[in-house]
Order: C-alpha cells, then structure tokens, then sequence
C-alpha cells in the first residue's frame, strides 16, 4: 500500500463526518426560514351546520361555529391560531383564539352566528394558524345553514 492511499484511508472518514455535519446544518438552516402555506377548502363550507374542512398536505383544520362559539380542531398542535370576519368594504375583524385544554383545539367566542342568522347568507372569511416558523393560510366562504337563516 502506497503512501498516498495510506493518507486517504486516514483523511476519508473525517472528510465523511465533516460532510454530514455541514449538510445537517443547511438543512436545519433552511428549515428554521419561515414558510406561508395556503390551506384549499374541501367541499362546502357551512360553519354554522356541518362546519368546514380546510387541509394543506397532513395538516387539516375543521372549524365549526356553535351558539357564537368559533371552534378549530386540528391535526397537527398549533402555537397561534386568528381567524377574521371580512366585512363587504373588505375590513378585517381579528379573533385570536385561546387553546382550548390542548394546542389540537381552540376557540373563541365571535358575531359570526349573529351576522349569518341577521340575513346574509354567505360570508367572507380568513384564516392564520402558525406552527413553528411556518404560516397556514386560507380565505373562504362560509354558507348560511338552512336552520340559521329561518
């Protein structure tokens, strides 16, 4: 065995462990960069009745409204959660929701009932969820329920 290949079999397993390190670390790097990710809704929307669906991959958020009570279950624990009720001249009504017992589930209370049972029968909502550095977003309309507007 030659000098050289000697001083390469010695080198290699370094060269190796220095290659692994310094993808770990792009990789983690990238990973900590915020990401927006659009939430698409799945079938209809009627919050008030059956609620809705909105996914985005593995993540799914099913949102339901109950006697003024705006609730979101979720697949994955959220760290935030703001949903927002668009008026016609387009302004926005922010609602944090609290966690409710555990980060799968949150709540608050918001008019949403109220202004689906006054006459209109859809309206126009937003939705921010935040876990980590990412943010998953959805704008969508949410139908009246049969038994809302009666």
């Amino acid at each position: 065995m030659t000098k050289d290949l000697k001083l390469a079999f010695m080198v290699a397993p370094f060269l190796a462990i220095l290659g692994f390190v310094a993808v770990e670390l792009w990789q983690s790097s990238f990973a900590q960069q915020a990401k927006v990710v659009e939430l698409s809704i799945q079938g209809d929307c009627d919050i008030t009745g059956r609620g809705c669906l909105l996914q985005s991959g593995d993540l799914q958020l099913s949102i339901t409204d109950n006697a003024g009570i705006t609730r979101i279950n979720s697949t994955y624990p959220l760290d935030k959660v703001t949903f927002f009720i668009v008026s016609d001249d387009q302004l926005m009504t922010a609602y944090p929701l609290e966690m409710d017992n555990n980060r799968y589930y949150w709540q608050t209370a918001t008019p949403l009932h109220k202004l689906l049972k006054a006459g209109t029968q859809q309206y126009p909502l937003r939705l921010i969820a935040q876990i980590g550095n990412g943010q998953y977003i959805s704008e969508f309309i949410t139908h009246a329920a049969i038994t809302a507007t009666k």
